[in-house]
């Protein structure tokens, strides 16, 4: 029988008093360092870092744009947010734009991005479209994706250098889905491009959920739909938090703290697999005279005071592609897979019709609930996954109404195609 002391493969008493100690803090010390699902609420999703806007803003000036909704246009978390940004760059030179527009869905913020946001090269953008989604479009999971999706993927393939920030807000009945323990379909769809491309995400809906839970926020303080203050102090600390995690400040970024790769395996930079290939990520515009217009169709500034129904100021002066004569047609060419109008859908918003490539005509009712007492503007899209080649699309004033509406009259801010 071998001693312990032949045996080099046990320890002595006195090696035992080392080792044992030893072991016991290794496994203290390993379990004493939290990990990043510990620290960070369930309402934060960090993706990916800013350290491309982050070395932008510490070169003396930066670009930081907000794209949204109501909730983005107004004097609500925005402000805040700029607040935070000036603080943690005190040097910095930044100009900040405010590319929100009330009642507007994802739909329209891809057709727009180019227009409202790219085009101002910004290094930074924070972008919402969770309850217009939900409450104004009423977008199925899908339609929600498209349009998210048609936002972030133009952006990476477009502007790859800009880092981008999503924010969820909530309403009360995706509230009362997130108490539930679900999750809205809007934000459902948000994230899961959120997920894909590697965008940080901050979800107001699960953060105020706990908040009323806990005790320390109720629905009515925090504001409704549209914030009060302590509703948009709450966002705003959600991106102070993802911000603090981060380090985005003024301090040199430490880029061995955060994988620029998302969940998928793509490099952040690198712009993975459509999750939809129908997404309108190629989303634009027309241009006005490439719609060809016949007897009855016009693009023209309508006389408001003469118009009953209130309007947004924003659209005073424009010119908008108008018809309310049933039976008159306009047409356009376009190339790619996906068309519609943007239109001021108002108490007389009549039905369009159309038909693609000389197919049969179908119809689109342009009135919204909300089209009652206010010019509602919406993005309707009228066709989407057709061949993406060239198309020829005529427009038709139906004679056909909404029974709530006063008239036939359409009229289109601008015409769509992705």
């Amino acid at each position: 029988m071998v001693s312990p002391k032949e045996d080099s493969s046990v320890p002595s008493p006195s090696q035992g008093i080392r080792f044992i100690p030893l072991a016991i803090f290794i496994l203290f010390v390993v379990a004493a360092i939290p990990s990043r699902a510990e620290t960070l609420p369930e309402s934060i999703e960090v993706r990916g870092d800013l350290s491309g806007s982050q070395t932008r803003f510490q070169s003396g000036s930066g670009t930081v744009a907000f794209m949204g909704g109501s909730i983005t246009e107004m004097n609500g978390y925005r402000p805040m947010v700029v607040e935070s940004l000036r603080r943690r760059f005190p040097e910095t030179e930044f100009e900040f734009i405010n590319a929100g527009i009330s009642s507007t869905c994802s739909h329209t913020g891809a057709f727009r991005l180019e227009r409202d946001v790219l085009s101002k090269q910004p290094d930074l953008l924070l972008v919402e479209f969770a309850v217009n989604d939900d409450q104004d479009a009423a977008h199925s999971y899908q339609d929600a994706l498209r349009g998210m999706e048609g936002i972030i993927r133009a952006a990476r393939l477009r502007r790859p250098q800009m880092d981008i920030l999503m924010v969820h807000f909530v309403n009360e009945s995706m509230l009362e889905t997130t108490r539930q323990r679900k999750t809205p379909v809007s934000i459902a769809a948000h994230s899961a491009v959120a997920d894909h491309y590697g965008v940080s995400t901050c979800n107001v809906a699960v953060e105020l959920a706990k908040q009323i839970e806990s005790g320390d926020m109720t629905w009515e303080v925090y504001g409704g739909v549209h914030p009060k203050q302590p509703g948009n102090r709450v966002a705003a600390d959600l991106v102070d938090r993802v911000f603090d995690e981060l380090k985005f400040d003024s301090d040199p970024p430490d880029r061995s703290k955060h994988v620029l790769a998302d969940r998928s395996g793509a490099g952040r930079r690198e712009v993975p697999a459509a999750l939809d290939p129908h997404s309108f990520f190629a989303g634009r515009f027309l241009a006005h005279d490439s719609v060809e217009l016949a007897a009855g169709w016009d693009w023209t500034r309508p006389d408001w005071s003469a118009i009953p129904g209130s309007f947004r100021s924003r659209y005073a002066d424009r010119d908008l592609l108008v018809s309310g004569q049933p039976g008159a047609v306009c047409e356009f060419q376009f190339e790619g897979q996906a068309f519609g109008v943007f239109v001021l859908a108002g108490p007389d918003a009549g039905i369009v019709e159309y038909s693609v490539d000389g197919g049969p005509w179908k119809t689109r009712d342009l009135y919204h609930r909300y089209s009652r007492g206010l010019h509602y503007p919406r993005t309707i899209v009228l066709e989407s996954g057709l061949p993406n080649e060239t198309h020829q699309v005529r427009l038709r004033v139906s004679k056909q109404k909404n029974d709530a509406s006063t008239g036939h009259a359409i009229r289109i801010l601008e015409v769509t195609a992705s």
